[in-house]
């Protein structure tokens, strides 16, 4: 039975300054309120917040090792060096890859090549074989993109084949820095960089930006390559704040009005070339196809091109011939069709196994275990177990003789903190708050079973098992007017620190004819109605929230939150609802 949501409706904004922003900007109470909810309390910040300006990205020699950084690329360029640039093998990896390698093109050195590393031989970061490749072929200068900040004995032994290393990352370095040519990551405790909270193909980014800026090129003949870090900012769930609320909006309007040829065939793929791209399409159905590619193990191995199902997808980013990427692009969706089918083989497996175990489903967390699941898909296994019994969970498998997993958390648990705990039994681990990994040896996954979940049952607050709903403010269907629709749009690109906002609408009813429709019959579609007036109708659908049908489809009254979306069919544009939940109204309750 699916868990009863808690709905939560945040704090309101102070109502004088409410009321003074829907004075000053013209819009309707209900969307200042939204404005001064997320900090945005004058009118200078509100005229930011809804125009975007290139201008206002910070300069990126503000960045600790910047000006080092560009100089070493500028002597490798001058001096016709071979440069190799290096990435993690998921969509802000293989993005930051085919980012700086455009750009290193673009500008005329020829002499290039990039490396994803396998994600089954070779793992998560720099490595060893990398590092010999790079020495192999002849470069003397590796960038290194959403990794390195923690590869300190790997740089180290780069150097003793004479290749220097400049690391581009956003993750959270150790006390010791790599001695590497320079270190770009705005999370240093010496960096001073205004904002770090960059994707790692931003830090790419900043880097392209700085080296164009030192060298009088004029910023327009970089700005198509933000087609790239927007899928790189959406994908990498990297708050939409700030600078990557600048360039995450120009990232957009690229991408929708002329896209890189990779990029475009997967946006035809996915059926997104008749409609206005969003960072929920990115999410959704960009971005997974080409985070497909790294978790599918290759069944070949060209020691020329060290190629692994990462290297795949920058081969699509970079390719500039419509026919050759529509070839890439299939090539990709391929590995997401079975990706898809082994996600639903191995969740089934999964659930299978927790339900014939009750004893599993009586904790407060989930660690499960199979030989012999496939490696790249356990992160997103355990993101749908979560989905089922809502508590924080690792799924673990074998690789290279040793079991390796990975973790998620739910709101307000700290994910780091519990795995941490259990270090003395892991061989290594990463992550943050809410993801992790980590690698053990066979014989230890027992006690970690058992230590991790009695750390989450010491410190997990009960609350955080039920599922919650935030909701910004209570809505009346007749306050969604066309106008209400627009303005709600500006306050896109929506993301973390920018959540699409969720409103309730209470003692509202189906008009007409409520239906299940899917191939499974798991989503609830209807028309909603609140009062009489016909048009307070608003249509609506209810993804994987079959549990109310027959109630619904009666016209009973209901309360429901959700977002307001706008929906393309057939060339119309009409407002709809996204339902967060339903629940039956509370007849005693005063309608609004």
């Amino acid at each position: 039975m699916p868990i009863e949501k808690r709905w939560v409706v945040k704090p309101q904004g102070n109502p004088e300054a409410v009321a003074a922003m829907a004075a000053a900007t013209g819009i309707s109470p209900v969307l200042a309120n939204l404005l001064v909810q997320r900090g945005i309390d004058t009118l200078e910040k509100a005229k930011k917040f809804f125009n975007p300006q290139l201008s206002d990205l910070h300069d990126p020699f503000l960045m600790k090792d910047m000006d080092k950084a560009v100089e070493r690329v500028e002597r490798a360029v001058r001096n016709r060096e071979k440069i190799m640039v290096y990435g993690d093998y998921d969509v802000d990896g293989t993005t930051a890859v085919a980012l700086v390698y455009k750009f290193l093109r673009q500008i005329g050195h020829k002499d290039l090549l990039f490396y994803i590393p396998d994600r089954y031989t070779e793992g998560y970061g720099i490595s060893t074989k990398g590092i010999d490749h790079a020495a192999r072929k002849g470069a003397t200068l590796i960038i290194a993109l959403d990794c390195g900040i923690k590869a300190i004995e790997k740089v180290d032994y780069a150097k003793r084949k004479g290749v220097d290393f400049i690391i581009c990352d956003h993750h959270l370095p150790a006390e010791e820095i790599p001695r590497a040519v320079a270190v770009l990551d705005p999370k240093r405790v010496d960096c001073s960089y205004p904002f770090d909270e960059l994707s790692g193909c931003g830090v790419g980014f900043k880097l392209v930006q700085a080296y164009a800026q030192k060298n009088r090129i004029p910023f327009e003949q970089i700005s198509p390559l933000l087609d790239l870090l927007v899928v790189s900012i959406a994908s990498d769930i990297v708050p939409l704040v700030d600078e990557n609320r600048i360039l995450a909006h120009y990232g957009l309007l690229r991408l929708n009005a002329s896209p890189s040829k990779g990029l475009l065939s997967i946006i035809k793929i996915c059926g997104l070339d008749r409609h206005n791209i969003t960072i929920d399409d990115i999410v959704f159905k960009i971005g997974p196809r080409i985070n497909a590619a790294g978790r599918m193990r290759m069944d070949e191995n060209d020691e020329n091109a060290a190629p692994s199902g990462g290297y795949a997808a920058v081969n699509l980013l970079i390719e500039g011939n419509e026919s050759l990427a529509e070839e890439f692009g299939s090539v990709i969706d391929g590995f997401n069709q079975d990706r898809k089918c082994i996600d639903r083989s191995v969740t089934q497996e999964a659930h299978d196994f927790i339900e014939h175990h009750p004893q599993m489903k009586e904790l407060k967390s989930t660690v499960i275990y199979n030989p012999q699941w496939m490696k790249g898909i356990v992160g997103i296994v355990a993101s749908r177990l979560i989905e089922t019994y809502y508590r924080p969970t690792v799924v673990l498998t074998m690789s290279n003789g040793f079991v390796t997993g990975s973790a998620r958390s739910v709101p307000g648990f700290d994910l780091y903190q519990a795995v941490e705990s259990c270090a003395d039994l892991l061989e290594n681990f990463g992550g943050h708050m809410y993801a992790a990994g980590m690698t053990m040896k066979p014989e230890n996954v027992e006690m970690f079973t058992k230590r991790f979940n009695d750390y989450v049952e010491e410190h997990i607050d009960p609350e955080m098992l039920i599922p919650q709903v935030d909701i910004d403010s209570e809505l009346l269907f007749s306050d969604i007017t066309p106008h209400f629709r627009a303005t709600l749009a500006r306050f896109q690109p929506f993301g973390p620190g920018n959540t699409a906002p969720v409103f309730v609408t209470r003692n509202v009813s189906n008009r007409g004819d409520a239906r299940l429709v899917g191939a499974e019959r798991e989503h609830l579609k209807m028309d909603l109605i609140q009062g009489q007036k016909p048009n307070t109708v608003i249509p609506a659908i209810a993804f994987q929230q079959p549990k109310l049908y027959e109630y619904v489809r009666t016209g009973r009254s209901i309360d429901v939150c959700y977002s307001v979306v706008e929906n393309h069919y057939r060339g119309a544009v009409f407002a709809q609802l996204r339902i967060k939940d339903i629940k039956k109204s509370n007849p005693t309750a005063a309608k609004d």
